[in-house]
C-alpha cells in the first residue's frame, strides 16, 4: 500500500509538472524563429498533452482519483513563468525551461525505480517513455542555449521586453559616462533622426545601460541610416565600444547592407547559392548576420533554415552533442 500511495504521488507531481511543460511549449510556438522550428514546438507541446493523458489514466489504474485540479495548476504556473520571464533575458527563460525539463526527467527515473520495486510493469513502461522524452528535450534545450551562447540567434526569437534587457545586459560592463558622451555626439551629428527619437535618446544617454533599447524603439524611417552614419561617425571619432554597441543593434534590426554580410557578393545570391554559401559559415556572429537580413529583407525561409541549421551544428559541436 505505502508503495502504491509514493507511486501515485509521484505520478501526480509529474502531472502537474507536464501540464506546466505543454503550456510553456504552446507558449513558445509565437516565438520559433523558423517554421521548422514553430512545428517542433507544436509536436512537443501535443506530446506532452499525450504524456499527461497517459500519466491519468496510470493514476486512475493504481485507484487514484482523478485529479482536476492539476490541469488548471499547470496552466497556471505556465502563464505566471512566462509573465516573469519577461523581466529577463531569452538566455534566463531558458535556463527556466532546462531547468523544468531536468526535474521532469529526475523525476521519471524516480518513478521507474519505484515501478520496478513495486513490479509495476505498467508504470515502468510509461516511466522509460517519459526518460526518453525528456532526456531529448533536454539535449534540444542545451542546444538552443549554447547557440545564444556562440552569439547567434536561437530557435526562439526573444520577447520585445527580452531584447532589450538583453541589450541593457551587454552594455552593463561598458563604462556609463563614455558610451553617454560619444552618442551624445552621435545625435549630434546625425540629423535623420526625428525630434522625439532625439530626445528619446538623449534620455536613454543618461542610463547607457538601456540605450540599446531605445535605439531600437525610437528610430523612425531613417532609422537605418541613421545608425549606419552613427556608427561611421562613432568610428571616426575613435568611439570603439559605441561603434561596435550601433553595429550590434544593426545586426539585430537586420539593418545591415548587403556588402557587409560575410558572405562576398551576398546580394546577388540566387536562394540555392546563399544556402549553400551560409553552410560554409564557421561564425556564429556571421550566421546571426545573415538570418537576420534575411528576415528583414529577402525573407527567404531556405536561407533562414539552412543559416539556423548550421548554427545548431556549431552549438551541438560546442556542447559535445552528436
Amino acid at each position: 500500500m505505502a508503495d502504491t500511495a509514493t507511486l501515485t504521488a509521484q505520478l501526480r507531481a509529474l502531472l502537474l509538472l507536464t501540464q506546466t511543460e505543454e503550456q510553456i511549449a504552446r507558449t513558445r510556438t509565437t516565438q520559433a524563429r523558423t517554421e521548422a522550428v514553430r512545428r517542433e514546438l507544436q509536436q512537443n507541446a501535443d506530446n506532452a498533452a499525450d504524456r499527461a493523458a497517459a500519466i491519468t489514466r496510470t493514476l486512475r489504474d493504481l485507484g487514484g482519483v482523478p485529479d482536476v485540479v492539476t490541469p488548471a495548476l499547470g496552466r497556471l504556473g505556465a502563464v505566471l513563468k512566462a509573465t516573469v520571464e519577461q523581466a529577463g533575458p531569452l538566455d534566463e527563460a531558458l535556463l527556466g525551461d532546462l531547468s523544468l525539463e531536468h526535474q521532469l526527467l529526475d523525476r521519471a527515473t524516480y518513478l521507474k525505480v519505484l515501478a520496478q520495486t513495486a513490479k509495476q510493469p505498467r508504470v515502468v513502461a510509461l516511466a522509460e517513455r517519459l526518460v526518453t522524452a525528456h532526456t531529448a528535450t533536454v539535449e534540444w534545450l542545451t542546444v538552443v542555449l549554447a547557440e545564444t551562447a556562440l552569439g547567434g540567434p536561437a530557435a526562439l526569437r526573444p520577447t520585445p521586453v527580452q531584447r532589450v534587457t538583453g541589450g541593457a545586459a551587454r552594455l552593463a560592463s561598458l563604462p556609463a559616462r563614455s558610451v553617454a558622451d560619444a552618442v551624445n555626439k552621435v545625435v549630434d551629428t546625425t540629423n535623420q533622426v526625428s525630434e522625439a527619437a532625439a530626445a528619446k535618446l538623449t534620455a536613454a544617454t543618461a542610463r547607457a545601460t538601456v540605450f540599446a533599447g531605445a535605439v531600437r524603439e525610437s528610430l523612425a524611417d531613417g532609422r537605418n541610416a541613421s545608425l549606419e552614419e552613427g556608427e561611421r561617425q562613432a568610428r571616426r571619432a575613435s568611439e570603439r565600444e559605441v561603434a561596435e554597441v550601433i553595429h550590434d543593434t544593426r545586426t539585430e534590426l537586420g539593418a545591415l547592407r548587403a556588402d557587409e554580410l560575410p558572405i562576398t557578393g551576398y546580394g546577388e545570391l540566387t536562394g540555392p547559392d546563399a544556402v549553400k554559401a551560409v553552410k560554409e559559415l564557421r561564425s556564429a556572429a556571421d550566421i546571426e548576420a545573415v538570418i537576420r537580413f534575411e528576415e528583414e529583407n529577402k525573407n527567404r525561409s531556405s536561407v533562414v533554415g539552412a543559416a539556423q541549421t548550421q548554427l545548431a551544428a556549431l552549438a551541438k559541436e560546442a556542447v559535445g552533442v552528436s
